[in-house]
């Protein structure tokens, strides 16, 4: 079974055409590899409300599986993309960003700087990832070969 994602890249810089999204590329070409078809990507600005109106547009309107984040995971001012998943999320998957920070720590420290986070919209799971490439790829080596599960328990498969 393919499993339908969308991937969202959170970057005023990338939004603007000033920086070339390769965060979301390096996402695009881990999830070909698998089980994943990717149905939309779409680059924004890191802004709050244009963030959550995002997440809530995959999770709403489209056929999608998991939404994958790519940025505004840090501690920068404008870094809010945790926030505005949590708002539009009715239920929060806390074990991910656990993992991810768990695992990413030994790799590098600045992992624990991570605040990126993962939840339920509907039947959609959203999964933010941290904005460079390096820890893209980091971090879904450590989950992806969960999402499967998780997307089935999701769908009511139980455990």
């Amino acid at each position: 079974m393919m499993i339908r994602a969308a991937i969202l890249t959170v970057s005023d810089s990338c939004a603007e055409g000033k920086r070339e999204d390769l965060s979301g590329q390096t996402i695009r070409d881990i999830l070909a590899e698998s089980k994943f078809e990717i149905c939309e990507k779409k680059i924004v600005a890191d802004d709050h409300h244009t963030i959550a109106n995002e997440l809530k547009y995959f999770s709403d309107k489209t056929d999608v599986d998991v939404v994958f984040t790519t940025g505004g995971t840090g501690l920068g001012p404008r870094d809010v993309t945790p926030e505005a998943t949590e708002s539009v999320c009715e239920r929060m998957v806390p074990g991910l960003g656990e993992v991810m920070r768990a695992e990413g720590v030994k790799k590098t420290r600045n992992a624990v700087l991570s605040r990126s986070t993962a939840g339920i919209r509907n039947n959609t799971l959203i999964i933010n990832l941290p904005g460079s490439p390096k820890a893209v790829r980091q971090c879904l080596e450590i989950i992806l070969d969960v999402l499967p599960h998780a997307l089935d328990m999701l769908a009511g498969s139980g455990h």
